[in-house]
């Protein structure tokens, strides 16, 4: 797992959003690697029949991309195992920090990151089938959420976020 940055963007962005992308990269990047979301990962791949060689690469984006259609795009997986993550634009973050503050702020962004990952990894099975890597994303996210000591009060809320 590495992050990566793409060259030509890093112009358009000013100091602060550089700093920002970097820290928010550097959050996704240490929740990805903690090891008790890896052993979930494993016992995921293991119930889903997914073989842990079709992952090739996972990159952490520095920088949000943007579909077609305007909205951001939370991650994409390639029919070769090699997995993209992308974070939220510095905007819709502060929108959310004024909304729900700092701590939620962050658990919304580690909790985004492992759905992303999940949902991306489950594309490796069902390649075409969105809603029913839909339907397992939340299933196996919500497993994994259920098993952990949340500190946060509004974690069930920030949930209902990501899932809308």
């Amino acid at each position: 797992m590495r992050i990566t940055a793409r060259s030509k963007n890093r112009v358009e962005f000013s100091r602060n959003h550089l700093s920002f992308y970097m820290k928010y990269a550097l959050v996704v990047f240490n929740t990805l690697r903690k090891p008790l979301f890896h052993k979930f990962l494993d016992w995921v791949l293991r119930r889903e029949r997914i073989k842990e060689h079709k992952v090739k690469d996972v990159q952490i984006k520095m920088f949000p991309l943007r579909k077609e259609n305007g909205n951001g795009l939370a991650g994409k997986c390639s029919s070769e195992g090699k997995i993209l993550l992308y974070p939220r634009r510095l905007e819709f973050c502060r929108e959310k920090m004024q909304e729900l503050g700092m701590e939620n702020l962050d658990f919304y962004i580690k909790s985004r990151a492992r759905a992303t990952l999940i949902h991306e990894l489950l594309h490796l099975k069902y390649a075409s089938d969105e809603e029913k890597v839909r339907e397992l994303t939340k299933k196996y996210f919500n497993i994994f959420t259920k098993h952990q000591r949340s500190q946060n009060s509004d974690a069930q809320n920030i949930t209902k976020i990501l899932f809308t």
